[in-house]
């Protein structure tokens, strides 16, 4: 049987800082798939404190050691917010990331995973900033996940004590958050173009 590769690019959220990464969404998903006997393997390639600028540079580096992902799961863009960062960069970030995987692997599926501003930034930035991860999905045809830290942030139940950064049960509920999007792809074949 051939095992298929799932690559999760990240920031911490993804590496799963404070936790290790064994505790991290993505070793959660794998568990998913052995129990569900799906032959895949979950690759995390988290860095903390990735931003989508820091994503983009070492992204070729990512793909020469895990080359031709069958499944594409994209999580950046949140430190982006906390820094300031102009929506419309990250957004061309994001796409140029889509676009390399794509190039690398034509047939690959891909799922976006969503952020937003914290409500007390507020203002046009928080709504452009949200916005533009569901165009950057319709773009590249992926599936998406609106905000992957809904009901997270700031919830000192699924937090560390930063209210930020999810603790072992908030990894498990993105897990499952991610988990309602990304089986659906499993269960389909890749097309023979696009993502």
């Amino acid at each position: 049987m051939t095992v298929r590769s799932i690559l999760f690019f990240g920031d911490s959220l993804t590496a799963g800082y404070g936790l290790g990464a064994g505790l991290a969404f993505p070793a959660l998903i794998q568990a998913r798939l052995d129990a569900a006997g799906l032959p895949y393997r979950a690759i995390n390639a988290g860095r903390s404190g990735d931003t989508s600028t820091g994503g983009r540079a070492r992204l070729a580096e990512t793909l020469a050691r895990h080359p031709r992902p069958d499944v594409f799961v994209l999580e950046l863009g949140a430190n982006d917010a906390l820094r300031g960062h102009a929506p419309a960069i990250t957004g061309a970030n994001l796409d140029a990331i889509l676009e390399v995987v794509r190039h690398h692997h034509a047939p690959v599926r891909c799922l976006l995973l969503g952020m937003a501003l914290p409500p007390l930034l507020g203002g046009p930035t928080a709504a452009a900033f949200s916005s533009l991860f569901g165009e950057v999905a319709a773009r590249h045809n992926c599936a998406f996940v609106p905000f992957l830290l809904e009901g997270i942030i700031l919830n000192p139940a699924l937090t560390l004590p930063d209210r930020v950064h999810p603790n072992a049960a908030g990894q498990r509920q993105m897990a499952e958050v991610v988990w309602r999007e990304l089986h659906p792809l499993l269960l389909t074949e890749p097309a023979g173009r696009g993502m």
